[in-house]
This record gives C-alpha cells, structure tokens and sequence, in this order.
C-alpha cells in the first residue's frame, strides 16, 4: 500500500490523521506550528490525498495502514492526533498498540460516528450537492465563507467511492463498550457548534477514558483544527510538554 506522509521538524514525532474524505492539508496550521517544536508527521490515508490506489472499507483496515506507514519510517513511540474518522482511527490504534502510542489528541469525534442516511444515501448519486450539505453541518455558522468554499473545494478532490467507503467505515465504527481500556494520556478537543459530532460525544469519551482532559473550544465547529488553528495549537503543545516533563525530558 503506498501512503503519502510528510514529515516537518524535529523532536518528539507527531502523527496527524485526517478525517472521511480529507487530507493532510487540513493539519496545514498543525503543522506549520508544530514543526518549531516536535516532529510533524501528516498521512494521505490510503485513496486520499496524494495515496495512489483505493480506500480501505473499515477503521481496522486504516488502522493497519497507519501502523505499517510508521513501522516503514521507523518510527517508534510517537503522539497521535485524529480528527474525526481520523479520532476513531486514533481510539482504535490505542486500544491495539498501546505501547506504540506516549499520548493521542482526539479531535471533534466519538466512540461511534454514525454517518447522516442523507450522506451515505446522495454522496454517490449527487456528489456536490451532498458535499455542500456536509460542508454546512462541518462548519460553525460563524467561520467565514471563504473557509466553507475552501472546505468544499478541498472534500471535491476525493472520489465519491472514497467519501462513501470513509462514512460507510465511520458508521460501523463503535468503541463504546472497550473505551475505558484505553489507558494512554487523551487530549480531547471539540468544537462548541459541532453539529456532526457534538460536544456530548467528547464530553463521554472524557468520562469514559479515565486519564484524559477536555478542552472545549467557542465559536467553532467539526473543522475546529482549520476554523480556530492557535486554540487548538495551544492545547496541543501543553499537554506534549507535561507528558514529556512527567518522563522525565528536559
């Protein structure tokens, strides 16, 4: 499987995982202030971005993918953030291999993602007119249009098959039951206006995940990272420097 990853800076390494039907570029504001302080790793999931080929059908699959594109770097203990089905992927990494992980950053997501019947339903009868509707429900009501268009043009790039096969893994996706086994630090981060996952699902993942904190961001939305970047950014590096200070790193 060929991944496209990019990897900025030095340090502690970072990983970043996209949500259903992006890219790396929506970590651009992640990774441009990261890199002055820790390694940022940013992956095109199999059939997205610059990935040559298809799209794997479950979490599991994309899970087995991150983990084979890390080992392939030698990359060895490292941070994860995930966004949205990038979260679940993240989730799903921790309870697998959590010796690969110091800490994840979960971003605007749930211990089950299921996917609105009206994007499952059109986003491969009418493509644009349902990327339009999840641009609607992905933005807070208040972030700028140019952002939206951005958004729209940036989820256009990716196959209908893709989209779907992304929303379809998404749906079927739950962690409820094996959540609280998860034991490696969490940051959490949402959106007050997440429409498509509000923020009672991280305020659960919160209770659930019993060494974790969560960080509620104003006027934002599902695309926090992108709509409100020095919030996020200013969350992130925090809770990095505790882990470390508690090992013990300079």
């Amino acid at each position: 499987m060929d991944v496209y990853i990019e990897r900025n800076g030095s340090g502690e390494p970072i990983l970043f995982v996209h949500g259903a039907g992006g890219s790396s570029e929506y970590w651009y504001y992640q990774r441009e202030y990261l890199k002055k302080h820790m390694e940022v790793l940013t992956i095109d999931l199999p059939g997205h971005g610059r990935s040559v080929g298809d799209g794997c059908k479950s979490i599991e699959e994309f899970r087995e993918a991150v983990r084979e594109t890390l080992k392939k770097l030698g990359v060895g203990k490292c941070y994860m953030a995930g966004h949205s089905m990038g979260g679940a992927i993240a989730m799903s990494f921790a309870l697998t291999y959590p010796d690969l992980l110091k800490g994840i950053v979960l971003i605007c997501t749930g211990a089950r993602l299921r996917a609105l019947p009206a994007i499952l339903d059109g986003v491969m009868k009418d493509k644009e007119a349902t990327i339009r509707m999840i641009i609607d429900y992905a933005f807070s009501h208040k972030t700028p249009k140019e952002l939206k268009e951005k958004g729209f043009r940036d989820m256009m790039r990716s196959k209908a098959e893709t989209i779907y096969d992304d929303f379809t893994a998404c749906n079927r996706f739950d962690a409820m039951g094996p959540l609280k086994a998860i034991q490696v630090p969490s940051l959490i981060i949402c959106g007050k206006d997440d429409l498509l996952t509000p923020p009672k699902y991280s305020e659960y993942l919160h209770g659930m995940i019993s060494n974790s904190r969560l960080i509620l961001i104003e006027n934002a939305g599902h695309m926090v990272m992108l709509e409100k970047p020095e919030e996020v950014n200013n969350t992130i590096l925090p809770f990095v420097a505790e882990i470390e200070k508690a090992h013990g790193a300079p």
